[in-house]
């Protein structure tokens, strides 16, 4: 089966740049969108969680993503995340970004109801049914508390425009079964300490919050691999990454460490909503650190060839 729509690339789940008073910094995020699609990324999602949008409201999250949309202009497209607590909310948010002529939207299973399989897909065919767009999975037990398992896999992949899935699990058998048994479904990754081992099973995208503030270096990752198929010069480039995974995954501070690392290349979009609280110095020292060594180093791998 054909898909309907290709995920290549390097897809930045886009902050939201907020003013002290939580309101959003609508300059910084214009620069933001312009920063990424400048420094090379391929595509650009509005409404994930690293978009904080589990602070926001459907409304804002919206007004939000018809930003980005404008923003963009068609230069790399726009995928709408639809993550919500009620359905009725997520078919809202689906109906939206169609609209607005998103190219694609961002589907994850509900959060904390751990709808069987067959509950799951009927909802996610809901949402397909209210779009049809293309989709893209996002498989997040961690978060959401269900696994997308092979009977959900096997349920969605009836419409053509299931046509990739986030696999967050970390679970590296999800990647050989994804890998081997739903080709028509195109497997990205989303577990960043795994990338290496999703390129090399094929996989053509990766989702990373850390190409926020560090594009290049994860562009570079994902040229070696897939691109070159260099897997040799892609081993160097995530030995030096490695680090920032470390400290983007460490002791619960995700998205205050990626907001605070725009904030270090010249965008200010350090303040988080509550209940999330900024980076204590410690932990900016430490991400300062681990940034300008591994910018000096990825660039002198790429430079070698």
């Amino acid at each position: 089966m054909t898909p309907v729509f290709k995920f290549d690339g390097i897809y930045t789940p886009v902050i939201t740049p907020y003013f002290l008073d939580d309101t959003v910094n609508w300059d910084a995020l214009a620069d933001m969108i312009d920063y990424l699609i400048e420094k090379g990324v391929h595509g650009i999602i509005s409404g994930g969680s690293t978009g904080e949008n589990y602070t926001q409201t459907i409304e804002e999250r919206l007004e939000i993503a018809r930003f980005t949309k404008e923003r963009i202009n068609g230069r790399v497209p726009l995928v709408i995340g639809t993550g919500a607590w009620l359905p009725a909310e997520s078919i809202t948010l689906a109906k939206g970004a169609k609209d607005m002529g998103a190219d694609a939207l961002l589907l994850a299973s509900p959060p904390y109801s751990v709808p069987t399989d067959r509950e799951n897909a009927l909802n996610a065919l809901a949402i397909d049914k209210a779009a049809n767009l293309p989709i893209m999975l996002y498989n997040y037990p961690h978060r959401t508390g269900t696994m997308m398992g092979e009977e959900f896999l096997d349920r969605v992949g009836r419409s053509r425009n299931f046509c990739g899935i986030k696999e967050s699990s970390g679970d590296i058998n999800r990647v050989h079964l994804l890998a081997r048994d739903y080709p028509h479904i195109q497997m990205g990754c989303g577990m960043d300490d795994q990338a290496l081992e999703f390129f090399a099973w094929g996989a053509p995208f990766w989702v990373c919050g850390g190409s926020n503030f560090l594009p290049e270096e994860h562009v570079a990752l994902y040229n070696a691999c897939v691109v070159e198929n260099d897997f040799a010069k892609g081993r160097k480039i995530m030995s030096a990454m490695l680090p920032l995974m470390h400290v983007l995954e460490q002791g619960g501070k995700f998205i205050q460490t990626i907001k605070y690392g725009v904030t270090v290349n010249g965008i200010d979009a350090e303040h988080v909503r509550a209940p999330l609280k900024n980076l204590n110095k410690d932990d900016k020292r430490a991400l300062e650190q681990v940034m300008k060594v591994l910018k000096r180093t990825i660039a002198d791998i790429v430079k070698e060839g």
